[in-house]
């Protein structure tokens, strides 16, 4: 016996079915067609221009170079982390592990995390110049630049740990705790090895956006081209270094130099840290 009716239906499910599969190609293609472009577009742009003057190790007006901003770049990258990891694992493990659910303090932790999350770098950096740099005296200085990063970069490391720890299976901590261990022991035997490959992921998207500011370190760091002799020098990062040059307009060619080396520097990050978090899961 035939039923049309259904046919049809079946064969419109189908149609609807192919359509979306090849948007869905469509949408991926072109994100990778333009990621590819940029990077394509930037080392082609940039590798011409890596001349050894770039890689001098002290900066003046005809080198422009790079060294200098990179160590910059590598420090305040350390010190953010260091502030904000711990900040941000510690608070994720109260919110999954020890907070009632339906806490009216959770639930406003949670919306204040987001609404920071929103906020744009700028503001980040107006805090940090009102609060660091002129209220506590530290001046334009590294470590005005570490705290106000930090604190920019502290959501995104709290709200990933987060969902890594949620992701954890029940039944892991009820195994631990049938062994006789206790909260604490569990959460740091048994939960957080499971979810480091998501707070892994949480601490590289912070690298990522600490890697890339800009507004907020000409706020609060300032811009002077040399290695701090001090946490309270004031300090020049690859992406305000390239920022500077590119606005100057005196040495384009130097710019595209060092959008290759932060370019290098980001990917190598990345790739490093998912070679971790890979390693952390099989274990």
């Amino acid at each position: 016996m035939v039923f049309p009716a259904g046919n049809r239906n079946r064969k419109a499910a189908r149609v609807q079915a192919g359509v979306l599969r090849w948007l869905v190609r469509i949408a991926a293609g072109l994100t990778a067609a333009v990621l590819l472009f940029l990077i394509g577009y930037i080392l082609v742009m940039g590798i011409p221009n890596l001349k050894p003057s770039l890689f001098a190790w002290e900066y003046n007006s005809e080198n422009v170079s790079l060294v200098p901003a990179l160590i910059n770049t590598v420090l305040m990258t350390a010190f953010s982390l260091v502030i904000a990891t711990p900040l941000g694992i510690f608070a994720a493990i109260w919110l999954v592990e020890y907070a009632k659910r339906g806490n009216k303090l959770v639930r406003l932790v949670r919306v204040t995390t987001e609404t920071l999350q929103g906020i744009p770098s700028i503001v980040y950096g107006l805090f940090g110049m009102l609060f660091f740099v002129t209220q506590l005296h530290w001046g334009y200085s590294l470590i005005a630049g570490a705290f106000t990063l930090a604190i920019m970069v502290l959501p995104v490391i709290m709200r990933t740990t987060e969902e890594a720890l949620i992701a954890v299976p029940d039944s892991y901590r009820e195994g631990s705790f049938g062994l006789g261990a206790g909260k604490l022991r569990t959460v740091f035997t048994i939960v957080l090895p499971s979810a480091m490959p998501g707070i892994l992921s949480g601490v590289i998207l912070a690298t990522g956006r600490i890697v890339g500011e800009t507004a907020a370190l000409i706020y609060t760091a300032s811009s002077v081209a040399k290695i701090p002799e001090s946490v309270f020098s004031s300090t020049r990062t690859l992406a305000v270094h390239m920022y500077l040059l590119s606005n100057e307009g005196l040495h384009v060619d130097a710019t595209y130099g060092t959008a290759v080396v932060l370019l290098v520097l980001v990917l190598g990050i990345n790739c490093l840290s998912s070679f971790i978090a890979g390693k952390l899961a099989k274990k």
